[in-house]
């Protein structure tokens, strides 16, 4: 599917800082992420990624600044969570889900055929089309994932932020992810992605920055991430995958 050209924003992190109580979660961290790049935040279980994040989002107070440098006045930011916490025994179908989390009117009501062919769009992107009548507790949590990155593509975001959202897709979905992520960058998006495969960041991300309640390198993933620098980085952590919220 052909979409525009929408040039994502530079993010300028400076001294970003947060605590809980006595608990120092972030401790002055300072890098920059490009316009229209893919920057990958990794770093051990607990290290701080998820604040980042959400600090990014507006979600958490923190100290320091966060600078979005937005080359346009139209400023659209998708989101996808690790998953999406809900009960599941709600009558809540992908549509009404969708209405709920992007619309800007009751769910209850009827969606107009607009907004209905927008979901129908961005749900056959995703491959989850023939699904849209399902309740959300009846799919998969790879199918829910896709759902969350769905809501994620309405409207087109320029900047798109990714909190290890692959965890739980199967093949197909993960190749659908894919495609998905490489046409977003080939149209300049500023994507943010928390990843835990190393592999994949090395082949896919344009910069990487890894944080352990501070920055501990920031740049170029070929050039930074060695095998001595992962060991020394991850070596108080028995597996490097499979992150829980920070």
């Amino acid at each position: 599917m052909s979409l525009p050209q929408k040039r994502g924003p530079g993010i300028e992190f400076a001294d970003l800082s947060l605590s809980y109580g006595s608990s120092r979660i972030l401790d002055k961290l300072n890098f920059r992420v490009e316009p229209g790049s893919i920057h990958c935040l990794i770093g051990p279980n607990g290290g701080g990624k998820t604040s980042t994040v959400r600090s990014l989002l507006g979600e958490t107070p923190h100290q320091g600044r966060i600078t979005l440098e937005w080359s346009s006045a139209e400023r659209v930011i998708g989101y996808v969570p690790q998953k999406l916490s809900f009960d599941y025994t709600l009558p809540i179908n992908v549509d009404d889900l969708l209405a709920i989390l992007t619309g800007n009117r009751p769910a209850f009501l009827r969606q107009n055929k607009r907004n209905r062919a927008v979901f129908s769009k961005v749900l056959e992107r995703v491959g989850m089309l023939e699904k849209r009548s399902r309740l959300m507790g009846e799919l998969s949590g790879g199918e829910r994932q896709r759902v969350l990155l769905a809501q994620a593509l309405i409207p087109q975001p320029q900047l798109l932020i990714l909190d290890e959202p692959t965890a739980g897709l199967d093949q197909e979905g993960s190749a659908v992810f894919e495609s998905i992520i490489e046409d977003m960058s080939n149209m300049g998006t500023t994507i943010i992605w928390i990843h835990h495969d190393l592999r994949e960041v090395k082949r896919k991300a344009d910069a990487v920055t890894c944080i352990n309640r501070s920055v501990l390198f920031s740049g170029i993933p070929e050039n930074l991430l060695t095998k001595e620098r992962i060991l020394d980085v991850f070596a108080s952590s028995a597996v490097v995958a499979g992150e829980s919220n920070d």
